[in-house]
């Protein structure tokens, strides 16, 4: 009869350590930070789902000693072993990355879970085995009912070591810069099109100098430490740094770490409304870049943005260039031609320097970004063969705006990494040019757009209609603001599907594709939205 006891324990055991998993990963997508991840329980409803208010009733019914050991018990193994199997075959876009940060969160939450077993067997138990890990059951079935409070109990406690190892970090890798005087630091920052610009910068630089740029998606001040202390070499002559924000002041950290002498401004646009609340914020926030530019630097924005064209520049000195709006620009884009090999184009400057490129991207977007690029690399001496030869040999960055043939003769624009409204519709624009066969729009639409989160959605769905034949919308998060929008424009019903995962929407799309069909996938959200 013990060994019934104890299965049931263990059960309940191994349940709340894969909750516990899933809770930290949830955390670690939310940037450890409690706030983010409470506003992400709000809006997933994880505290209310199925499974969660399963395990409350079962938990209460436990504790009311209702059919205890005939009902109750039983219920606690089978709910715990079902719950457990689910999560260990769940299948995540972005699983846990074991930090050591990670692991120490962890390490705390599985402490807590085992503190409050020892303390209710110090206050219930009497010495019996079989009620001992009764009591045990009990308390893990609590405590996966808890368990988001768990998580972030374990990330309060250890945010005290957490500032502590930061700071033993910050202050090395700012020792590491101190001891490069003549190194050249270039910060990129922008709404959306940083990315692709560092990675075209970087390429283009590497033409004449040792250039190092933050890998991935290190573009916070840690990111930037990270990158400093195990990949910065003192034999490096740029370092190219990509500088992201979510809130006001997130842009001037990274500044006050690296003090860069040149700085691109690649957009000023309705990103991360949600925390910066309005676009004026979020113009004062990327204007950090080049306010924290020495009185000798060189600062390089996009004026295609109206709020950056309202924003003068007047502590360094400034170029500004445009692809859509080059009347008031520097440095313009001319005759750009798309071609099936890429795009044609010219560089075109002010002061009559002009220089004829071709690049295997397309889209308006890249080339205003490959123009941020050539603006830098001319700053800083890279001569003009080096320009051109650099833009033809650069791929595109995975995931943006990446055009590929896939089998069956069906062509994919893949877009997937990220969204938003101008990015949206210039891949748009890039899908409704493909005359070779349908064109299918796969999206969950756009985030963190704050109040104006249904108004953009809807108006993407709009340019669906005008741009796409079929539309598949997946997750149910955008999917009413998107649809909308998609009928409004007049899309007849029948080309409109809507599913609930991206592994739903590649089981339509394999029973529906024909050789010649255009599909674009724009926009991949993670497993934070549902």
């Amino acid at each position: 009869m013990l060994s019934y006891y104890i299965v049931i324990a263990v059960l309940a055991a191994i349940n709340i350590v894969f909750e516990l998993h899933r809770d930290l990963m949830m955390l670690q997508q939310n940037s450890y930070r409690n706030l983010r991840y409470r506003k992400w329980l709000k809006v997933s409803s994880d505290t209310t789902s199925v499974w969660r208010l399963c395990a409350f009733v079962i938990f209460f019914m436990s504790l009311s000693g209702f059919g205890l050991d005939i009902i109750a018990l039983p219920l606690i193994g089978l709910f715990a072993g079902s719950h457990a199997g689910v999560l260990a075959s769940k299948k995540y876009k972005l699983p846990l990355v074991w930090t050591h940060r990670a692991k120490r969160i962890f390490s705390v939450a599985l402490l807590l879970v085992a503190l409050i077993c020892v303390l209710c067997v110090l206050l219930f138990g009497d010495g019996d085995n079989m009620k001992l890990f009764r009591i045990i059951a009990i308390a893990l079935t609590g405590c996966y009912c808890g368990s988001h409070v768990i998580i972030m109990t374990a990330n309060i406690l250890l945010s005290p070591v957490e500032k502590a190892i930061n700071r033993r970090y910050y202050n090395d890798a700012a020792a590491r810069l101190a001891s490069m005087p003549d190194l050249k630091i270039i910060g990129v920052t922008g709404s959306y099109g940083k990315t692709s610009t560092k990675h075209y910068l970087h390429r283009i630089l590497s033409e004449k100098y040792d250039t190092l740029m933050t890998p991935g998606n290190y573009n916070t001040t840690l990111g930037v430490v990270r990158t400093i202390r195990e990949n910065l070499k003192p034999y490096n002559e740029v370092f190219v740094v990509e500088m992201g924000a979510k809130e006001v002041g997130d842009i001037k950290e990274i500044c006050d770490l690296v003090h860069p002498q040149a700085g691109i401004i690649t957009a000023v646009g309705p990103q991360h409304l949600e925390s910066f609340k309005t676009i004026e914020n979020v113009q004062s926030t990327k204007f950090e870049r080049v306010e924290s530019l020495p009185a000798d630097g060189f600062a390089v924005v996009n004026n295609d943005f109206d709020k950056i064209v309202d924003r003068e520049v007047n502590n360094v000195s400034c170029l500004r260039y445009a692809v859509s709006a080059p009347e008031s620009a520097g440095l313009t884009a001319k005759d750009i031609v798309y071609g099936a090999g890429g795009t044609d184009f010219t560089a075109v400057a002010a002061d009559g320097w002009s220089l004829k490129l071709h690049t295997r991207l397309v889209g308006e977007c890249n080339i205003s970004n490959l123009l941020a690029a050539v603006a830098m690399a001319r700053y800083l001496g890279v001569s003009d063969e080096q320009i051109r030869y650099a833009v033809g040999e650069i791929d595109q960055v995975e995931h943006r705006l990446n055009i590929k043939r896939a089998p069956g003769g069906v062509i994919v624009i893949d877009d997937a990494y990220n969204s938003n409204p101008v990015g949206s519709a210039m891949a748009l624009d890039v899908l409704s040019g493909m005359t070779s066969g349908r064109r299918i729009a796969v999206t969950p639409g756009m985030v963190e757009l704050g109040e104006r989160t249904y108004e953009l959605n809807h108006a993407l769905g709009e340019k669906i209609a005008e741009c796409a034949d079929i539309a598949v919308i997946v997750c149910r998060y955008n999917r009413d603001a998107i649809v909308e929008g998609i009928k409004d424009k007049g899309m007849e019903a029948d080309r409109i599907y809507t599913v609930d995962t991206f592994e739903d929407a590649q089981k339509l799309l394999a029973g529906m594709l024909k050789a010649g069909d255009v599909v674009l996938y724009e926009n991949d959200l993670p497993d934070t939205f549902k």
